[in-house]
């Protein structure tokens, strides 16, 4: 049974790899909607996004594998944050999973994502140079439902359906010297997740696969081209060390992590994060992620109280830049 499942999750991790991969080797940062590629948890930054294999992420599963949901042990978990990105950029997401009957019938997650890309001016050019159109905010946003069922001890699936719009606002198609002609650009689209994670029963190692926007090829209005969105497909496994070391993970947890990533839009890259995490309160995290030319370590802190079976989580990470300002992710995480 055991070499049925690897055998079933590696041929799925070709065929996605095969798809992603063909006949893109040209097209490097040619995708749209790009806001759907930044992770929202700050758990996850923290450990470089090398969190494709964790089964312990609770609703913050949401905005990772959503396989790794379906093992919840809280009746409800919810989550907010918020990013300050870069260009004055802010990202604000948030989430709510549910384990009816202790997941005996899956768990059930809704989240949402909000982007606001600020204030611009904008410009066209006449007979007498450039003329100001006035202030437009661009935006985009998704929602999604989640679900995730264990269908035994070791095999966890989960899909994910999200609907994202990206509102470009009006752009000018046509001037003359009486009227300026305007259009809305929204593309948006449906937009799929799954993902499978597999515990081996070789101590706490674990194994999983996640395809991350699966989506139609997108048209806008007067173009006579479609762009795709930023498919990315993870492999990922993850180890804690304290079972080596022979440790109880209540006093010291020292969890690992590895993802080999291949995006639609640019080159392979591997993620890897760390964990350090002292009587299930206190985590210091750090994570490196290769390929990236903006910048590639990553850092984060975290401290979680559980308390007559409710439990409270905040967490924050830190990502420097080379060119842009710093980046820093804030997520707060209840329980019950």
């Amino acid at each position: 049974m055991k070499m049925k499942i690897i055998t079933l999750l590696s041929l799925i991790a070709f065929l996605v790899n095969s798809s992603a991969t063909a006949g893109d080797a040209k097209k490097l940062a040619q995708t749209g909607m790009k806001f759907l590629q930044v992770s929202l948890d700050a758990k996850m930054a923290g450990m470089g996004d090398a969190t494709t294999a964790l089964d312990n992420l609770g609703v913050s599963g949401l905005f990772s594998n959503p396989a790794s949901i379906a093992r919840q042990t809280n009746f409800i978990e919810a989550t907010t944050g918020q990013i300050r990105w870069i260009a004055d950029i802010n990202y604000y997401a948030g989430g709510i999973t549910i384990a009816p009957e202790n997941g005996n019938y899956g768990v059930i997650g809704l989240s949402f994502m909000f982007v606001n890309y600020g204030d611009f001016i904008g410009t066209i050019r006449n007979n007498q140079g450039y003329v100001e159109t006035g202030i437009f905010n661009p935006n985009a946003y998704a929602f999604g439902i989640t679900y995730a069922k264990a269908l035994n001890d070791k095999f966890s699936i989960g899909g994910s359906v999200k609907y994202a719009l990206q509102n470009l606002t009006a752009g000018i198609v046509n001037i003359s010297d009486v009227d300026i002609t305007k259009t809305n650009y929204k593309p948006n689209s449906l937009v799929f997740d799954f993902g499978v994670l597999y515990h081996t029963g070789i101590q706490s190692l674990d194994f999983a696969a996640y395809v991350k926007n699966f989506s139609k090829d997108i048209q806008l209005e007067r173009s006579q081209e479609k762009f795709q969105l930023p498919l990315t497909f993870r492999v990922g496994f993850a180890y804690n060390l304290s079972d080596m070391l022979e440790l109880d993970k209540n006093d010291y947890s020292i969890q690992l992590a590895f993802d080999s990533v291949v995006p639609r839009d640019n080159v392979e890259e591997v993620d890897l994060g760390v964990e350090f995490k002292f009587m299930n309160s206190l985590a210091i995290r750090g994570g490196y992620l290769s390929g990236k030319d903006e910048y590639s370590v990553t850092g984060g802190i975290g401290f979680t109280q559980s308390y007559a079976g409710y439990s409270i989580g905040v967490d924050y990470a830190y990502i420097p830049w080379t060119v842009f300002a710093d980046v820093h992710k804030f997520s707060i995480h209840f329980g019950i």
